[in-house]
């Protein structure tokens, strides 16, 4: 059976979900149909996202499109980052120990507390006044 020329994985992060596909090609980088640098904007984010290319010494070699809805940038950028790293780990599963090593195969628990009632928000209480 040949290979597969295209892998896909799903990533997610707070209420961002993402959708990536690579293909070997020329390094481009394409988010929701537009250049990654213009959609994401913050340098920091690009590189984090880049980051499984980097531990997987693969950068120029794939061509990534992602589709990524809800949530804010910062939850977009670290939902693409997982989805990444686990269509390496298709491509080529002895990538494993180097992407876990730097710990970008484990999906972030921390999403937003819920607003609990009598309070303003998930904690924070209204101000006392004793008169």
């Amino acid at each position: 059976m040949p290979k597969p020329t295209a892998y896909m994985a799903t990533g997610r992060r707070k209420e961002a979900v993402a959708r990536v596909r690579i293909v070997s090609g020329s390094g481009q980088q394409v988010v929701n149909g537009r250049p990654m640098r213009e959609y994401l904007c913050r340098d920091s984010l690009v590189r984090q996202v880049l980051q499984p290319l980097e531990v997987a010494q693969t950068a120029m070699t794939f061509d990534l499109r992602a589709n990524v809805h809800g949530g804010g940038v910062t939850g977009q950028a670290g939902a693409i980052r997982l989805g990444l790293a686990r269509a390496l780990l298709i491509y080529d599963a002895e990538l494993r120990k180097a992407l876990r090593r730097a710990g970008l195969l484990t999906r972030d628990p921390r999403m937003k507390e819920r607003k609990k009632y009598g309070l303003r928000g998930a904690r924070r209480a209204f101000q006392f006044s004793k008169r």
